[in-house]
């Protein structure tokens, strides 16, 4: 009797193992599987456009320069100054503001003429707040430079208690004064700021988007801040206009 019940435990106990261990298997494998699942990457979006070839590339870094856009001369390829050059170049011309090289933007750039500025014959700088581009004017011995803006967004903001909407003015003015490098402002850091009427100024930023979004300055690629304080002297006049047909008026809430 004691033999029967002690065979019988024992076959209990290894049926018991049995499943047990049928169970830490089937847990194992799904953790596997549920582990690959996690870490396999996601798909990559396809590019938005088709690759340019290297000789498009030259071939549009050349054609930009000859129209007049700014470019870091000694860049290569697609890099910051292009895509900024590129944006302009389509907010000049109409065309979405993608920074991107297309084989459609590259046959735009073949067949665009140069743009003209309001005035000519003397050096000074412009900025269109409707189309966001700045030009540089008969200066240091070169006709012409175009750079993308982001002015002021027109939107409230609180500053020092007071609340104003960010509006960058209109009107002829003059660079005043300017500062060598950073500048830190109570609405956040100015590199190499040139300043034309009060706290307004022209100046670098990482951060130059197609539309506007500043709290009233002129920003401009970080690439050109330096070269644009050494070119826009004290005194240089500034104009500022809108280019649209209507004037351009505050936002209203």
């Amino acid at each position: 009797m004691a033999n029967f019940i002690a065979t019988s435990w024992f076959a209990n106990l290894r049926l018991v193992l049995l499943l047990a261990g049928v169970i830490f298997l089937t847990s194992l494998s799904s953790l596997s599987v549920g582990g690959q699942t996690a870490r396999t990457p996601k798909a990559k979006p396809q590019a938005a456009a088709s690759q340019a070839s290297k000789e498009e590339i030259q071939e549009a870094r050349q054609r930009l320069a000859e129209l007049g856009y700014w470019l870091d001369p000694k860049a290569e390829g697609i890099e910051a100054s292009l895509r900024h050059a590129l944006i302009a170049f389509q907010k000049i011309e109409g065309r979405p503001r993608t920074g991107l090289l297309t084989t459609e933007e590259l046959q735009a750039l073949r067949l665009a003429k140069r743009p003209a500025p309001q005035e000519t014959g003397y050096s000074h700088i412009e900025v269109d707040l409707y189309r966001q581009v700045l030009f540089v004017v008969e200066v240091d011995e070169v006709d012409l430079r175009i750079l993308p803006v982001s002015s002021g967004s027109g939107k409230l903001f609180t500053e020092g208690g007071v609340t104003r909407r960010a509006i960058t003015p209109l009107g002829r003015f003059a660079v005043q004064r300017k500062i060598m490098g950073w500048r830190k402002s109570p609405l956040g850091l100015l590199y190499y700021p040139s300043y034309i009427h009060g706290g307004v100024a022209i100046h670098g930023n990482p951060a130059v988007p197609a539309q506007p979004a500043s709290h009233g300055c002129i920003r401009i690629p970080m690439f050109a801040a330096q070269e644009f304080s050494e070119l826009a002297a004290v005194g240089m006049v500034v104009l500022v206009y809108d280019s649209s047909d209507s004037p351009m008026l505050p936002l209203q809430e």
